[in-house]
Parts: structure tokens; C-alpha cells; sequence
């Protein structure tokens, strides 16, 4: 088992000691994690997202498959949350909330930095594109899942339009196949924007779990933080040879379908009334689990 030790103190310690660090401070400085949240949300990330696709080379044809893999994979746990679900009997909402929990990914938050640690700067662009892929299916179905039977269904479909990083990549995409070249004062203020992305979800993300308390653990709770923990790599593993991924897009591909669930799962929880106590800690409690379940995904890799 030593030979995992550098795996985890290289690849996943410094995402986890920065959460420590902001853990701490919140207790010490009653930080409030909303205003960090909402800045990392509308700011942050749309400059990340716009300053790697404009400048990023990258084939239409791999960034299809690649987006086809993962949504595959994120499709695959949705469904095994929900025949889970009704085997255990669970009502229509608990049934809604492992299905929101499954499908959407801590691929920003711990996706991001832990692929960059683990397979180097290059994986930033492979990385965002899972992002991006994600996000949208999520966002997307969570929203429905969480609106389903009592509101049009339309305004999923509108909020993802909203989204900022969404709105980013449109942009970023048009000047990039067309080479437009910013001025240096733009491109410096965007590039620093995005720097300052990583470590602001990170410690944004502390802030939240010194917020939360730490939480009861049931069995839905284990079964809901399970299947995201565990299906993911799972599902990623026996279907990444079907889509002719270079290594690469292949393993960053596999990390970020290892992700556990993302806090935005309670923002939308919390907005629709689907258990938002349940699904908060059960959030709170997959990111502390992954701390073991990505640690052999990464050693499998």
C-alpha cells in the first residue's frame, strides 16, 4: 500500500489541504461561502472556460467523442441510481434526489486540479471540455428531475442557456476558429481571472463544509454517495475503449467520471425542495469519501 503514498500526497493532498485551510479559517473568521461561490460561478469560471477554448487546439471530431463518452457514462449512474432507488422502495422525491446526486460530477471543484496534478497542465483543456459536457447535462436534467410534474420544463432548458460558463464557451469558440487575436490588456485580465478560478472553488468549497456541520450518515446516504462513487469509474473503465480516446482524454476522461457530487446538486435541491437537507449531506459526504475512491482510480490509471 506505500506505493499509493505518492499518489495521494502528490495528486490529491493539495486539493485537500486547501480545503482544510478554508475549513479552518471559517471557524476561526465566520467566512460566509455564498459571495466566493457566486464569484467563482458568473466570474471566474467563464474567463477560465473563455481563456483555454480560445486559444485551445483541439479536433471537433475527438471533443464529439469525448462529450459522447462522458454524458454515456453520467447517463449509465443515473440510471443505476434510479433502478436503485426503486429496488430499496424509496418515494418519488428520494428516488429524484439519487438521481440528481448520480448524475452531476465535482467536475470543477476537484475535476479540474486533480486532473491538472495528475496528468499535467495539458489536461486542463480535455478537463474543461468533460466540464462543460457535465454541466450542461446536468444542469439540465437536475432541473427537470427537480421541476418535474409542477413546472414547464422549459425553464430547465432556459437556465442552462443562462449558465455563465455556457455563455463563455460561445464566444471563446468563435474566436478561436476564426484566430482573432485579443488586445494584451484583455487577454491579461482574462488570464488572470482564470488563474484565480482553482483556488477560489476550492476554498469556496471549504467555506460550504465548515457551513454544513458534519452530517448524519444514513443509508440512503451511503447508497446515493455510492453509486456516484462508484458506478462512475466503473462505467468509465468498460466503456472508454468504444470511443478511440487518445491516453490523455482517455484518463482525464476516467478521472472526471469519478467525481463525487457536485455542490450546485444542493443549490437545486435547496431551490426545488428535494430533500435539501438529504442531498447537502450527502454532497458533503461523497467529497470526503472520494478522498479514498479516487485515490484508486488514480492508481488504476
Amino acid at each position: 500500500m506505500l506505493w499509493l503514498l505518492p499518489i495521494f500526497v502528490n495528486v490529491l493532498a493539495p486539493v485537500f489541504i486547501i480545503l482544510g485551510v478554508a475549513y479552518v479559517a471559517t471557524r476561526r473568521l465566520q467566512l460566509e461561502g455564498r459571495t466566493l461561490s457566486r464569484l467563482a460561478y458568473y466570474v471566474l469560471t467563464p474567463a477560465f472556460v473563455f481563456n483555454l477554448i480560445s486559444t485551445a487546439r483541439i479536433e471537433a471530431a475527438l471533443a464529439m467523442r469525448m462529450v459522447a463518452f462522458i454524458t454515456l457514462v453520467y447517463v449509465g449512474s443515473v440510471a443505476m441510481a434510479f433502478l436503485v432507488a426503486r429496488l430499496l422502495r424509496r418515494s418519488r422525491k428520494m428516488t429524484i434526489a439519487y438521481m440528481m446526486i448520480a448524475a452531476f460530477g465535482n467536475v470543477g471543484n476537484f475535476g479540474l486540479p486533480i486532473s491538472q496534478f495528475a496528468q499535467g497542465e495539458a489536461a486542463l483543456l480535455p478537463a474543461t471540455i468533460y466540464f462543460l459536457a457535465n454541466l450542461a447535462f446536468a444542469f439540465v436534467l437536475c432541473v427537470l428531475l427537480a421541476n418535474s410534474g409542477h413546472r414547464n420544463p422549459v425553464r430547465a432548458f432556459a437556465q442552462v442557456v443562462r449558465t455563465p460558463s455556457l455563455i463563455a464557451l460561445a464566444p471563446a469558440m468563435l474566436i478561436n476558429a476564426a484566430g482573432i487575436q485579443l488586445p494584451t490588456f484583455a487577454a491579461r485580465t482574462v488570464e488572470l481571472l482564470a488563474v484565480a478560478m482553482i483556488a477560489i472553488m476550492l476554498i469556496a468549497l471549504g467555506v460550504q463544509f465548515a457551513n454544513a456541520g458534519i452530517p448524519p450518515v444514513s443509508l440512503d446516504m451511503l447508497m446515493a454517495a455510492g453509486i456516484r462513487l462508484i458506478s462512475g469509474p466503473l462505467l468509465a473503465f468498460a466503456l472508454v475503449g468504444f470511443f478511440d480516446l487518445p491516453a490523455l482524454e482517455r484518463n482525464v476522461g476516467i478521472l472526471q467520471a469519478s467525481m463525487p457530487a457536485a455542490v450546485l446538486v444542493s443549490i437545486i435541491a435547496l431551490e426545488n425542495n428535494v430533500l435539501p437537507e438529504f442531498v447537502t449531506a450527502t454532497v458533503l459526504f461523497s467529497n470526503l469519501a472520494s478522498m479514498v475512491t479516487l485515490l484508486l482510480v488514480l492508481a488504476a490509471l
